[in-house]
Parts: structure tokens; C-alpha cells; sequence
């Protein structure tokens, strides 16, 4: 077979580059929806979230945003026109409902536990990963395999199967509702994850570059600092996305083992209660504030995470 017919049998045609093309798009359009449906939500009234049938054209309206970030009482008319002219747009939102606002919700400081555990676990996992993939990676571990399997398993149970010992745990050593507490548990369910990913990497960078470092005077750890870690970098920051996202999404064990202190903010967006019922254009709000962070740390490592996925580590 000829060079020109191989590769007109292997180069896929023009008809199959669109139909391929316009199977993505639709799938983007479809997973995309939900989220500007979200995104739609956070600035309709209460009573157009609920309209049936929905409504896509609307008046915009910031009251979700108020309602989220702060909280109301409700006033007659005769107290709201003593208080002088309102000093800003939610002032003005919660007055046309006979309301004010009595002080900042409980959101921001749940959306900053949730930064706080989210990274701090994604941290420690990446981190411990990356020295135990080092070591399973290079040196002669004694039942390897049994162990990596063992680290594989603790992610094949789900998170409600050990939800109840690992709750009369943390109340026994006093870690409930703690960021520490939370912290430790993410970073142990977040490890297993680490090591398989980060230790196919690992394998893949020669072991030659971090010889020759050693012959020329660099101890084991400088060239594991100066040799391995450059190259690992897309691996890493692979491992860094996987991680993160579980640890910023996780409902079952942030609803269970915090209410207050530590409490994130997946357990904490459904409890928003507006007049009436859920107070829907917060509860949108709020999502859509949360998936800010998750969105734009994504955005800056995709360069690693594609080639993580598609490519992996360097190649010998």
C-alpha cells in the first residue's frame, strides 16, 4: 500500500469533521444550558423564578444578589419612610418589599471556608502524592502493588459508607465542624487520586536525567526538586484540577460533620429560605458565585490539564 493511500484511508473525511464537529457543539450547548439557566435565575424576582411557564424574558433585578449576601426584617411602611432616602441598590430592592436589611448573611464566610478547604486539602493531597508517587515510582516499595491497590480502594466505597464512623471520630478527637478536620478527611480521600495519577507521570520521566544530577554532586531530594518536578509540572496541575473540584463540590460529609464554624458552602446555597419558601434567585446567585472560583482555576492550568490528559509526562 502506497504512503498516498494510507493516508487517505487513516486522514478522516471532510463529512465526518462535521459531523463529529456538530455532535460537540451540541453536546456543549447541552451541558451548557443548565448553567446559564443558573446564571438567568440569579437575576429574576422571586416570583419570576417561579413563573410557569418559565420566563426567558425578563426584567433584571438584583434581588437575589441582595437576598444572598445579607439578611432582612420585615418593617411597615410608617418605620421605612423614617429612615431617609436608601443608600444603595439592595437598600432600595428590600424597601420596595416593606423590608430591610439587618445585617450580611452567613454566605461570604461560608464561601471563604470553602476556599480555605478546597485549596488547603488540594495542597496536601498533591503535595503528599507527589512524594508517595515519587517513591512507588523509583524505588523497590515491598508489595507495591498490594499497596497502591489498597491506596485505589479507599476511593471505591461510597462517601455515605463511612460517613458515620468517620462522624463519631471527629467528635471523639474534637475535629467536628473544624477547617483543620475537614481538611485531613479531603486530604485523605484526595491522596488515592494523587499517587495513581501523579505516579503514571512519574514513570514516564527518565530516570537518566536524575542519575546524571546525582553524578554531577546533587543529593537524591535536589534532584528529585531540580529534575523531576519541572517535568511533572502538567501532571501535577492535572492532579491539582481533579482534586480541587471534588474538594470544592463534596456535599455529604461537609453537611454532616459542619454547621457552623467550618461549614462550606455547598451544605450552606440550599438552606437559603426567602418569604413563602426557597428563595430561588439567591439560591442561583450563590451558585453562580461559587462556580467562579472552581471556573477560573480551570481555565488557567487547561493548558496542563489537556496535555496531561492527551499526552501525559515527558517521554523517554
Amino acid at each position: 500500500m502506497s504512503l498516498t493511500s494510507a493516508h487517505s484511508v487513516v486522514a478522516p473525511s471532510a463529512t465526518s469533521k462535521r459531523v463529529a464537529g456538530t455532535i460537540i457543539v451540541l453536546y456543549a450547548l447541552i451541558s451548557i444550558v443548565p448553567l446559564l439557566w443558573i446564571f438567568a435565575t440569579s437575576f429574576k424576582t422571586p416570583p419570576d423564578s417561579i413563573a410557569y411557564p418559565p420566563k426567558i424574558l425578563f426584567q433584571p433585578s438584583l434581588e437575589g444578589y441582595c437576598n444572598l449576601f445579607s439578611t432582612r426584617t420585615r418593617q411597615t411602611p410608617e418605620y421605612i419612610n423614617s429612615l431617609g432616602p436608601a443608600t444603595g441598590v439592595c437598600d432600595e430592592t428590600v424597601r420596595k418589599r416593606n423590608m430591610v436589611i439587618a445585617g450580611p448573611s452567613n454566605f461570604m464566610p461560608r464561601f471563604i471556608n470553602s476556599l480555605i478547604i478546597a485549596f488547603g486539602s488540594t495542597f496536601c493531597a498533591v503535595f503528599l502524592g507527589t512524594l508517595s508517587a515519587y517513591g512507588f515510582s523509583r524505588f523497590k516499595v515491598p508489595l507495591a502493588d498490594d499497596l497502591l491497590f489498597f491506596i485505589l480502594s479507599t476511593r471505591m466505597m461510597p462517601p455515605i459508607a463511612v460517613a458515620i464512623p468517620i462522624y463519631l471520630m471527629y467528635r471523639e478527637l474534637g475535629l467536628s465542624d473544624t477547617a483543620l478536620g475537614m481538611i485531613l478527611l479531603y486530604t485523605a480521600v484526595n491522596v488515592s487520586l494523587a499517587v495513581w495519577l501523579l505516579k503514571g507521570f512519574i514513570d514516564e520521566i527518565p530516570r537518566e536525567y536524575e542519575e546524571a544530577a546525582m553524578i554531577d554532586g546533587y543529593t537524591r531530594l535536589q534532584a528529585f526538586w531540580r529534575t523531576v518536578l519541572p517535568q511533572a509540572t502538567t501532571g501535577i496541575a492535572a492532579t491539582a484540577i481533579f482534586c480541587l473540584i471534588f474538594a470544592w463540590n463534596e456535599y455529604a460529609f461537609a453537611a454532616l460533620l459542619t454547621s457552623g464554624t467550618a461549614q462550606t458552602a455547598p451544605p450552606f446555597i440550599p438552606t437559603i429560605i426567602g418569604e413563602g419558601g426557597q428563595d430561588w434567585p439567591a439560591v442561583a446567585a450563590g451558585t453562580t458565585i461559587f462556580l467562579v472560583p472552581i471556573l477560573v482555576f480551570t481555565i488557567l492550568l487547561r493548558k496542563q490539564l489537556l496535555r496531561g490528559i492527551t499526552f501525559g509526562a515527558v517521554r523517554k
